[in-house]
């Protein structure tokens, strides 16, 4: 292997501008006709049928996924404004404005040495989009090139340099020079006006789809005084304040809720306030549920509490550690003189931030120590705060565009990776990004002069999970480890060796110079972390060669011109462009699960395994027919045709009656016809035609298939961690233990230059005390974060391995309903009538309940409407009804049909409900009130009605 010290940097070809080769491209051929397109619908519905967006005949790439085509129309295509159609079309239109605008303002500032080489960057750059071997970060998607190709104007406000000034100044059109950085972290002090200058620019970033952090430690505590005298509000009443700006500002405008980070330092007078905050709104939100609020996200209960549009960090130093180890106190300070505030106990603080955690994943924690460490501008300042993901961490008041690169484009079909290509996407997207620096505005003068001065950059990547899958190596293992690191290094490596040949062209960033030597030194750390990768557990040993090529180039070229960039790379998320990519996994993450649901271009899903599993049993050697066995035993028959145990022949043979024969080939019969699509098998049904319950599971893996690989035909033991995923899968009790993550994490960040946006997803039996000892290990192992997730502890969250608390104490009381289960309805039972006048209409809803009260059924009657109204409406109330009786839930009618619009429509003379906007909408405002005492619908509140009532008593007895 050859020692970083014999190496010698290649010299940059000129001193006029970039040279840039083509490697994915033709000359004589322009990238985005090369592929083959199909046109598309796109449409995104609710669970409900009902469609929130859609788009006919757009025309996209066709192996571009369903799931990627919507992704780039719902979010990403220009919805109006754009010439001839009013909207973007097809996708060579949305790659087309964003590499053409970057391309020619490159140009126009004099990157590239020649005409030919910034037309060779602008199809490379196109390739690697069009092909989903790259993506920048939404804002890009967003913004860039609306100005430029459509002429469409934006709003001013926003900051950019301007060139022949020489200054940074307000610009009058936000498109003209668009938004384009997706990570800010934002400073703000102990004052009114600056608070609430945070709230303004915070709302301009959200605005354009950006994210935002700010540590909010200069803000003094609710135990100081105001200079003018009386007490501080404190700083948790504004973090409230600001809190709900960011509920109410969507990102990007779309439906996206706003990102930012809230961070503090740990000896802040209110961090005990601050690290129970969310826990104490989340044991409000239970509150709410339990009387009966919607436990959706978006929902009532969550709206009404606090807390909910941020992620929480605390700031944890090395001092504090030391306490911590040493069962030491740690003081919190006044900001006002520095003073001592309140002693606390290292360790119960530490298990107070676990504890919440476990609660409700809040907060994550940063080190700052180690975080400052690797600061490559210690000279200017120093890192308080992160990005809303905390990949992002620089000096305050500084943004950073993202941009991430799908390795898995990269792996060859012999299983070798392809080093060349890799580096040269690096390369592209750096150059990219650097011309983006100039080319976006930003929402405060500080920032985009900050912007200008330190130019800092986040290229990361995606799909690492899926590529240590497909190699055949597990996840939580030295190889894996191995792999990912280096990939990691010559990444790191190799875009600062490109910001250093950038720098010999245009000169560093007007920062470098008075950070030199700090900056230099962080270099160098990274180079000798190379020393900590075990080149023994690389099948490829020519990466590591590689990585210590490109991060010694770096260096010489570094001391020699300097850095056009004082950061270059993160691990971001990657969730959107992850999705627009088509990646199996996201970021640094394992694969969530092995079975999916996949989106089909005419509507409707199916469900497939992860693309990279038989890829993956191949590399391992299983032949052809082992893989299908393999697949089937996860995926499932989807049908209890043919299933074990029920067919006449088996029954038969197995000596049961004629009548128990019958009733399972009916059961057989009747599931198909109802329910071919989606198969689900109802154990209560089953057992009630004698099957045990080991010929129940299996029956259950026949047509559903375990979702998992443990315990597969022809699947060896030792090759089970391969498949190993975040959480337990299917019927299976493997996964990624939490240590896992942690271990992966510290195997990458040594060559980064931020940090790693990473979620550890924990199981529901996890302890506060293992919380806490990932935190602990967290910062033992050089991280600068860590964030984790608690299955279940959230009343609401996207996805779930688990039945809720409710539904197991309904399970308890025999009340639950289980799927394909009917709960008839007493012969004899009580109910209620109402009539009431709808837009004219007299309308009558009647009701019928269980011995408990629950609704069972309803009724619908509207006399003076025509026949085919009438039927309709009796239809729909006999669906809801059977609905009902089978398990649907009330709350989820409710909240289906309540707004729903057509005519009938218009004033209602009912006590509570006044008005409404069809039928349904007044049916399901009432059921809602009357049997699930809900009064977010309601015109009139029931105590309201009780005081205008008194009211008129009290007049009425007056007169």
């Amino acid at each position: 292997m050859a020692k970083a010290s014999t190496v010698k940097p290649r010299e940059p070809k000129n001193r006029s501008g970039l040279s840039i080769e083509r490697m994915f491209t033709d000359p004589d051929v322009e990238p985005l006709d090369e592929i083959k397109y199909e046109k598309r619908n796109s449409v995104i519905m609710e669970p409900d049928g009902r469609v929130v967006f859609e788009m006919e005949n757009v025309e996209v790439p066709s192996d571009w996924s369903q799931l990627a085509t919507d992704i780039l129309v719902s979010k990403y295509f220009r919805k109006a404004g754009v010439p001839k159609n009013g909207h973007e079309t097809s996708v060579r239109q949305v790659i087309t404005r964003v590499a053409d605008t970057i391309g020619e303002f490159g140009k126009e500032r004099q990157y590239f040495a020649s005409e030919t080489d910034a037309k060779n960057f602008r199809d490379e750059l196109a390739h690697l989009l069009i092909h989903q071997k790259g993506a920048f970060n939404s804002p890009v998607w967003f913004n860039v090139g609306l100005s430029h190709k459509y002429g469409i104007k934006g709003s001013g406000g926003n900051f950019a340099w301007n060139f022949e000034k020489a200054k940074t100044e307000m610009v009058e059109d936000s498109y003209q020079r668009p938004q384009g950085s997706a990570c800010y972290i934002q400073s703000v002090d102990d004052d009114l006006m600056s608070i609430f200058d945070l709230a303004k620019s915070e709302a301009r970033l959200f605005k354009y789809g950006s994210g935002t952090g700010t540590n909010f430690s200069r803000i003094r505590g609710k135990q100081e005084k105001l200079s003018g005298g009386g007490t501080s509000s404190g700083l948790m009443s504004f973090l409230e304040v600001l809190d709900k700006g960011a509920g109410a500002t969507k990102s990007g405008g779309t439906t996206r809720r706003a990102a930012k980070m809230v961070s503090l330092d740990m000896d802040h007078p209110e961090i005990v306030d601050f690290i129970t905050w969310k826990m104490r709104e989340e044991k409000k939100v239970a509150a709410l549920i339990k009387e009966g609020y919607s436990s959706d996200f978006n929902g009532e209960a969550y709206k009404t509490v606090s807390g909910q549009n941020s992620n929480n960090s605390v700031r944890i130093t090395d001092e504090f550690m030391d306490a911590y180890f040493n069962h030491g106190e740690w003081q919190t300070r006044f900001r006002t003189n520095d003073e001592m505030c309140e002693t606390y106990q290292a360790k119960e603080l530490m298990r107070l931030i676990a504890d919440s955690a476990w609660h409700c994943a809040d907060p994550g924690v940063q080190y700052d120590t180690t975080i400052n460490k690797w600061l490559t501008c210690k000279n200017s300042g120093r890192i308080n705060g992160s990005n809303p993901c905390s990949e992002y961490m620089f000096l305050d008041d500084t943004a950073c565009n993202l941009a991430s690169i799908n390795l898995m484009k990269f792996l060859r079909d012999d299983g070798t990776f392809d080093l060349d290509a890799y580096r040269h996407a690096i390369k592209i997207f750096i150059i990219a990004q650097e011309i983006l620096v100039d080319f976006s505005s930003y929402p405060t003068e500080k920032i985009a002069h900050n912007s200008r001065d330190f130019r800092s950059l986040g290229l990361g990547y995606a799909n690492l999970g899926t590529l240590l899958m497909v190699m055949g190596l597990a996840y939580d293992s030295p190889k894996a480890r191995a792999y990912a690191a280096v990939l990691t290094a010559i990444m790191g490596g190799h875009a600062y060796r490109v910001s250093a040949e950038i720098a010999s062209q245009t000169g560093p960033f007007p920062g470098f110079e008075k950070n030199r030597q700090p900056m230099l030194e962080v270099i160098r750390l990274h180079e000798s972390a190379l020393d900590d990768i075990n080149g023994d557990s690389l099948s490829d040993s020519r990466l590591l060669e590689a990585a210590h090529q490109d991060w010694h180039e770096a260096l010489q070229l570094g001391e020699r011109y300097g850095f056009r960039n004082s950061q270059v790379t993160v691990l971001a998320p990657t969730g959107t462009i992850g999705l627009l990519m088509d990646c199996d996994t996201t970021g640094v993450e394992p694969d969530f699960g092995l079975v999916k649901w996949k989106k089909l271009a005419g509507g409707g899903y199916f469900k497939i395994i992860n693309q990279s599993i038989p890829r993956a049993l191949r590399a391992l050697g299983y032949i052809p027919e082992a893989i299908e066995d393999i697949i089937k035993y996860a995926l499932g028959s989807g049908t209890l045709q043919g299933a074990p145990y029920l067919s006449m022949a088996e029954l038969t043979k197995r000596g049961y009656r004629d009548d128990q024969i019958h009733g399972a080939e009916e059961y057989v019969n009747t599931f198909q016809a109802i329910d071919d699509n989606t198969p689900h098998i109802n154990p209560k049904e089953l057992k009630k035609r004698g099957l045990s319950e080991d010929q129940i599971r299996e029956i259950q893996i026949f047509v559903g298939g375990a979702q998992t690989l443990e315990g597969a035909p022809h699947l060896k033991l030792e090759h089970y961690p391969v498949f190993d995923c975040a959480n337990r899968c299917g019927i299976g009790q493997r996964f990624i233990e939490s240590m896992g993550h942690i271990k992966m994490m510290a195997a990458a960040q040594p060559f980064l230059s931020g940090a790693i946006s990473k979620t550890i997803n924990l199981p529901e039996e996890c302890t506060v005390e293992d919380i806490e000892s990932l935190y602990v290990e967290g910062w033992r192992l050089g991280l600068k974060a860590v964030a984790l997730y608690r299955d279940g502890s959230k009343m609401s969250q996207p996805l779930s391995n688990r039945s809720g608390d409710g539904a197991a104490a309904e399970e308890e009381s025999g009340a639950i309903i289980e799927r394909g289960e009917k709960r008839s309805l007493p012969q004899r039972r009580k109910g209620v009538t109402i009539g009431a006048d709808v837009g004219r209409n007299k309308v009558y809803l009647r009701t019928g309940e269980y011995e408990d009260g629950r609704l069972g059924e309803i009724f619908v009657d509207m006399f003076k409407a025509g026949a085919s109204y009438r039927s309709l409406l009796n239809c729909f109330a006999v669906a809801v009804s059977m609905g009902l009786q089978y398990g649907v839930p009330l709350e989820e009618y409710v909240d289906k049909f309540v707004y729903t619009r057509f005519e009938p429509a218009g004033p209602v003379n009912h006590a509570n409900v006044k008005s409404c906007t069809s039928v349904l909408d007044y049916v399901f405002r009432v059921l809602g009130m009357e049997y699930l005492g809900r009064t977010d619908f309601l015109h009139v509140k029931p105590d309201e009605e009780k005081d205008e009532m008194s009211s008129d008593a009290d007049a009425l007895a007056k007169a």
